[in-house]
């Protein structure tokens, strides 16, 4: 498998966690659990290749698996995926016209 499905794939999963981190933690934007899980996928991919783009060490080495680069991109992911299902949250609850607060 590339260093790129592994990179994506990590990515995925850290964003699914951190968005429903992102749910629990902050009740009010909570999207429940398949639409935490969507939306901090989609943030732990998108935000995960920024990072790569940005930091290109954590592409990680193409012969072998390099543990900074996999914690990299798992840290990144999440973050992203929490972000991302924040932003939703607060745009769902806005249409909805509840408090985004």
């Amino acid at each position: 498998m590339s260093a790129t499905m592994i990179n994506l794939i990590i990515q995925l999963i850290a964003g699914a966690l951190g968005g429903n981190a992102a749910g629990a933690t902050m009740k009010n934007l909570d999207l429940g659990t398949l639409g935490n899980t969507i939306a901090g996928a989609i943030g732990g991919a998108g935000g995960g290749t920024l990072l790569t783009a940005l930091l290109p060490m954590l592409q990680g080495a193409a012969g072998g698996v390099d543990i900074a680069a996999l914690a990299g991109q798992a840290v990144g992911g999440g973050v992203a995926g929490a972000i991302v299902t924040a932003i939703v949250g607060l745009i769902k609850n806005s249409m909805a016209g509840g408090k985004a607060a």
